[in-house]
């Protein structure tokens, strides 16, 4: 099961890359740190996404039998599934598309 893990963080990097993720484009270590922090980033940001999804579904459940169910599936998988995630998508951050389909508001700007 561990090993199952694993393998998975290392297919979700390589997701998460564009072009050959096995190489380095970069030739100073400065920017190869970058790049690798702006990887680890995006897949942080998934792993993120995949648990607010989950913690809304459980709030949601119709009956305890359904929220147990929902829980042992959880357990049995990893939150690094990026399936319906776009990686060559086209972004729009602006406050219109921040409100997202499960209700999470965008951060307010205290002025």
């Amino acid at each position: 099961m561990q090993l199952n893990k694993v393998e998975l963080a290392n297919r979700s990097a390589r997701a998460v890359a564009i072009g050959n993720p096995r190489e380095f484009t970069r030739t100073e270590k400065e920017e190869q740190e970058i790049a690798e922090g702006c990887n680890r980033l995006i897949r942080n940001s998934i792993i993120f996404w995949n648990y607010l999804y989950l913690t809304q579904r459980l709030e949601r459940s119709p009956d305890a039998e359904t929220k147990e169910n929902l829980l042992g599936m959880i357990a049995a998988r990893s939150p690094m599934s990026w399936v319906r995630i776009n990686m060559l998508g086209e972004y729009d951050f602006s406050d219109e598309k921040l409100r997202d389909a499960i209700g999470i508001l965008p951060l307010k700007s205290v002025v």
